[in-house]
């Protein structure tokens, strides 16, 4: 990775000017960067200030601090970004923690409701120690879900314990009874564990592969486990994003979700921190600052 000087961008008629205060990045973002396409530019989480108003009159007008999930070109000091994929910040929120919000927290968010409701229920999530995984804990947690969450490190545990968690094992083989639900982020043989642990007629959401090993399912194991259980692909893309991120910042502003920011630097950090990330050795969020962020 180098860094570049590249023209400001030029927002298309229903797009604002963001003059970025902080950017967010991703640890799926960090693979795109092995064998980048041509005119790559990175970044769907950023959180700043307005400095151009869409011309079609739609979003909030210049000076408003907003939170903002753009397509690409997030990693940069000022991002053209959809009106309806932004969200105005209420006070007490800093950029700092807005930038965490959009990827993890919409994926959460998406999740749940793919998951129907979750009350009274068992829910089995795997991978939880990253973004996606604070929020989804605490969410469902919140929601009445009895969340048993698979991560690697006592300390990560510890966390998702504070945030709802019922129980924190390191292996899906540690697990107690079956669940309800399984929200299966790993891959390899992750995914065909959890998937043995289904109660009768659960749904095992399938939403990444962080191990980047595929999984395989075989069929006569399935006839010995759970009857009837449903598989289901998942895949949080799909704008609008404006309304969930509107309801992910109105949470976090009052204190209903807690953006778990595992490293807060300078932009020009961004190397180290891309490394880090895709090492796994920051748990939750990693937010880059540009100037002074508030």
């Amino acid at each position: 990775m180098e860094f570049a000087q590249a023209a400001q961008p030029v927002p298309a008629p229903d797009e604002v000017l963001i003059k970025v205060d902080a950017f967010s990045p991703n640890r799926g973002e960090t693979f795109l960067l092995e064998t980048p396409e041509p005119g790559l530019l990175p970044g769907k989480d950023v959180a700043g200030l307005i400095v151009q108003a869409a011309a079609d009159g739609s979003g909030p007008p210049a000076g408003s601090r907003v939170v903002g999930h753009p397509p690409m070109g997030g990693w940069a000091e000022y991002a053209a970004v959809p009106t309806h994929s932004i969200a105005v910040m209420p006070g007490g929120l800093t950029t700092v923690q807005a930038a965490a919000l959009p990827l993890a927290g919409i994926t959460a968010l998406r999740l749940l409701r793919a998951a129907g409701a979750v009350t009274g229920r068992r829910v089995l999530l795997t991978g939880a120690s990253g973004g996606v995984g604070h929020y989804l804990t605490e969410l469902a947690a919140a929601a009445g879900a009895e969340v048993t969450a698979v991560t690697a490190t006592a300390e990560r545990g510890a966390r998702l314990r504070e945030l709802g968690a019922a129980a924190i094992v390191h292996d899906v083989d540690e697990t107690d009874g079956s669940f309800d639900v399984v929200l299966e982020s790993t891959g390899g043989n992750v995914l065909p564990a959890a998937l043995a642990r289904l109660a009768p007629a659960g749904l095992l959401v399938w939403f990444g592969q962080a191990s980047r090993t595929p999984a395989t399912v075989n069929f006569f194991d399935l006839l010995a486990g759970p009857q009837n259980a449903v598989i289901r692909h998942f895949h949080y893309a799909g704008p609008p994003y404006g309304p969930d991120l509107a309801t992910l910042v109105r949470l976090a502003a009052g204190g209903r979700l807690h953006p778990e920011i595992g490293r807060t630097t300078d932009w020009s950090q961004t190397a180290d921190v891309l490394v880090d990330l895709r090492e796994r050795r920051i748990r939750g969020k990693a937010v880059l600052t540009i100037g002074t962020s508030r």
